[in-house]
Order: C-alpha cells, then sequence, then structure tokens
C-alpha cells in the first residue's frame, strides 16, 4: 500500500479517504503479511540448499567436527539431566495411573515408546535450541554486525562454506545422536522410578520395553530428529547472517532480538513440524 493511502486513515491527512479503502485495508495488511511470509520461506529454503550444496566441499571435514563437538558433545550434559528426570515423572506418573487399572505391567513399554516416539526429539530439540541455537544466532550476527564477514569476502573466502553449511552439517549429525541418549537415559530414570523407588518387577518392566518397542519406533524418533536439526540450525544461521537487513533496530541490539526471535520460531516450529511429521509417518 502506498504511502499516502496510508496516511488517508490518519487524522489530520490532508488527502480526502477513498470511498471503500478502509474496508479493504485488512485485507491489504493480511496479503503483505502472508506473502512476506511466504518471501522468508522461499529465501530460507535456498539458503539451507546452498549450505548444503557447499558442505560437499574439500576441507570441511575439520570445521564439521569442531561444530559437532560444540552443538553435541558440549550439549550432552544437559540432554543427560534432562532426560534423566523426565524419564522419572513419567515413570512415576504412569505408575499410579496404570496401578489404577492394574496395568502396571505396561509401563516400560509407555515409558519407553513416549520417550522413543514423542518426548525424545521434542525435548532434545528444544534443548539444543535454548543452548547451542541461541549461541550460533548471536556468534554469527556478531560476525555479520562488525563486518567479519564482509572481510572474509574481501579475502575472497566463502562466508557459507566457512560459517553456515558445517554448522547446518553438524546439527544433522548431532541431534540424532543426542535424541539417542536422551531416550537411553530417560528409560534409565523410568527404571529407577517404577523398581527402584516403587517396586515394580525389574524383569517386567524390562521384558514390557523389549516386546512392544520395534524398529520403526526408533526410525520414526530418528527422522524426526532429523527434520528438527534442519529446522533449528537453517532458523537460527539465517537469523544471525541476515541480522543486518532488520528494520526494527541495528547493531547489538538487533543480534539480541534475532538471537530472541531464532529461539522462539525454532520452538513454534519444532512443536507444528512434529505434529505434521507426525501425521506423515503414521499414515
Amino acid at each position: 500500500m502506498a504511502e499516502n493511502e496510508k496516511n488517508q486513515y490518519y487524522p489530520g491527512s490532508e488527502e480526502k479517504p477513498v470511498p471503500g479503502m478502509f474496508l479493504t485495508w485488512p485485507f491489504n495488511f493480511i496479503g503483505e503479511k502472508v506473502i512476506g511470509g511466504i518471501n522468508i520461506l522461499g529465501m530460507a529454503i535456498i539458503f539451507l540448499c546452498t549450505a548444503l550444496w557447499k558442505t560437499f566441499r574439500p576441507k570441511q571435514f575439520s570445521k564439521v567436527v569442531h561444530q559437532v563437538y560444540y552443538i553435541g558433545a558440549g550439549s550432552t550434559t544437559i540432554i543427560m539431566l534432562v532426560s534423566l528426570f523426565t524419564g522419572m515423572v513419567l515413570g512415576l506418573q504412569s505408575y499410579h495411573a496404570l496401578s489404577q487399572f492394574g496395568a502396571v505391567g505396561g509401563l516400560g513399554a509407555l515409558v519407553s515408546l513416549s520417550l522413543i516416539r514423542e518426548l525424545g526429539p521434542v525435548l532434545t530439540a528444544i534443548m539444543i535450541t535454548a543452548r547451542a541455537g541461541s549461541a550460533i544466532t548471536a556468534e554469527v550476527g556478531i560476525q555479520r554486525i562488525s563486518e567479519q564477514i564482509d572481510a572474509l569476502h574481501t579475502m575472497r573466502i566463502d562466508p557459507f562454506r566457512y560459517l553456515i553449511s558445517p554448522r547446518i552439517t553438524a546439527a544433522i549429525i548431532s541431534f540424532p545422536l543426542l535424541t539417542a541418549v536422551f531416550d537411553l537415559i530417560g528409560i534409565i530414570g523410568g527404571y529407577l522410578t517404577s523398581v527402584i523407588l516403587l517396586g515394580l518387577n525389574a524383569g517386567v518392566y524390562s521384558h514390557s520395553i523389549t516386546s512392544n518397542v520395534d524398529m520403526k519406533d526408533l526410525t520414526d524418533g530418528f527422522i524426526k530428529a532429523i527434520v528438527f536439526a534442519v529446522i533449528v540450525a537453517t532458523v537460527c544461521c539465517y537469523q544471525g547472517y541476515f541480522v543486518h537487513m532488520r528494520k526494527d533496530s541495528h547493531g547489538a541490539k538487533a543480534v539480541g532480538l534475532a538471537t530472541t526471535s531464532a529461539v522462539v520460531t525454532s520452538c513454534v516450529l519444532i512443536l507444528v513440524s512434529d505434529y505434521v511429521v507426525t501425521s506423515l509417518l503414521l499414515v
């Protein structure tokens, strides 16, 4: 909408409002937001494809290993802590719920399937987003506003190959591995609560897991982890790389807002994509 058209709705405007324009303004606003969202989605997809393509270039292995250590190994402690207490709470709540129906023998299956299919991939992705994703956005954003990325262009070093591709590749590698750690520690946490504290037979707990969990459950959980990895890495790198294009702020404030936006957007997209992927896998 042109600037003079916008001024027609505000007091003090010298131009007379065009008849019917007030009725169409909400549709213009919605259409502008939708088209802007589609443009951002297209840019993000191109951003991701470019980064993945430049992964298969020489001398990338050491950069990817460094990022795997930062994203994956650096997040292991917090993942283990969260998964342990998640499994313990899940085991405690499930035990008291199932005991009302005399079905405590299925406790192991309930805990393991809940973690493997749903809680493991989702909580792992959210925790990595909070720890590593925010740091990625801040790091890349600071390099952008301090003109370090422009300096890479000057030295004829590709910023995508140097900064973006290793991070996205490392996220795709790290997320499934950390999801497996989350599932394992969570099942152990359920064992501690149900067997050690509440007195459930250990053989019943173990047999319930082995007889109800199959390879498809594990595969579905890892597929979700890979999808979440692509989403989180792309959103966080994109927000940091284009922080200089924000219209609401500049400099250090823009980096802070971009980091917040990256974490919030990633968490929302994790939950939305979780529903979509689950629906597709259950077809």
